[in-house]
């Protein structure tokens, strides 16, 4: 068998994924996630020896207007990739979303929790999960949120792009959730593909933050002090932002499951957090 197949070659985890280690990883020209098959085929030609699917339809409110296509990308295509998997006898870890539960309360949400998403993005992350668990093969589905790095489009580098311009900043402040290192989460996807190939009976669904919670608000106020820029950040409610797709205020995940089986720690975020903002600084 072949090398690490990852689906995504420009995401933030993708980039992080092929900083790390020696895969193969598949951009739109090669597997599009609209063409369920092409996906499927691209496995059973390459029979790697585990994939990381690592690309999504992401963009939550364009999910409104274009549910058709994000259920397609984030469902039908994992299906396909599961199945091809399960066929070949190989792992498959599929990265997933806190937007599968409903964002209501402020305990952290379990794996086992009962999933009720509020926007279409999130309807179309959980039929995925469906899938992917229907394929028989072994599989872990891997909940994270709020996901920033260096590259692709992510909140840190939107604070930084509006703090160059801006003396003030409105920022939500009743939405907690755990910052997500992109790093962290190549990491983790690499570690739990190669514990499955050994274990498959870790097969499941699990959870994958970074530490400690925080709100918005209070994560762009540490954006901007890393940074060392002046810009004032002031806290607003949720309704005082408006967006076509309904936003979690509880994103909080337990990941106690996940440091069981695989060994697997929540990440510092403010660890990782300077080095992303040095990197995007040294680009300048």
């Amino acid at each position: 068998m072949s090398r690490l197949l990852v689906f995504g070659r420009s995401g933030q985890v993708a980039t992080e994924l092929q900083r790390l280690a020696d895969v193969e990883a598949l951009g739109r020209d090669q597997a599009d996630l609209s063409d369920p098959a092409a996906c499927a085929a691209a496995i059973q030609i390459r029979r790697p020896r585990a994939v990381i699917n690592a690309a999504a339809f992401t963009a939550v409110d364009a999910a409104e207007a274009d549910a058709a296509r994000a259920t397609v990308i984030n469902a039908a295509a994992p299906l396909a990739m599961a199945q091809a998997c399960a066929a070949l006898r190989i792992p498959l870890v599929h990265i997933s979303t806190d937007y599968v539960f409903a964002g209501t309360g402020s305990q952290p949400w379990q794996p086992d929790d009962h999933p009720a998403p509020q926007n279409a993005y999130g309807r179309s992350k959980l039929a995925g999960e469906v899938a992917v668990r229907a394929a028989g093969g072994a599989h872990a589905i891997l909940r994270t949120s709020w996901v920033f790095s260096a590259h692709g489009n992510n909140f840190v580098k939107t604070m930084l792009r509006l703090s160059a311009s801006r003396d003030r900043l409105n920022v939500v402040d009743d939405q907690i959730g755990g910052p997500t290192p992109a790093r962290a989460i190549a990491l983790a996807c690499l570690s739990i593909a190669a514990q499955l190939q050994q274990q498959p009976d870790k097969a499941g669904t699990y959870h994958f933050s970074g530490a400690p919670d925080v709100s918005w608000c209070d994560f762009a106020g540490a954006i901007l002090a890393l940074a060392g820029r002046q810009t004032a950040v002031h806290p607003i409610p949720t309704s005082d932002y408006p967006t076509p797709a309904a936003r979690p205020l509880n994103s909080r995940l337990d990941c106690r499951t996940t440091e069981a089986a695989f060994g697997l720690a929540r990440p510092d975020w403010r660890a990782a957090l300077g080095g992303v903002i040095k990197e995007l600084e040294t680009r300048t």
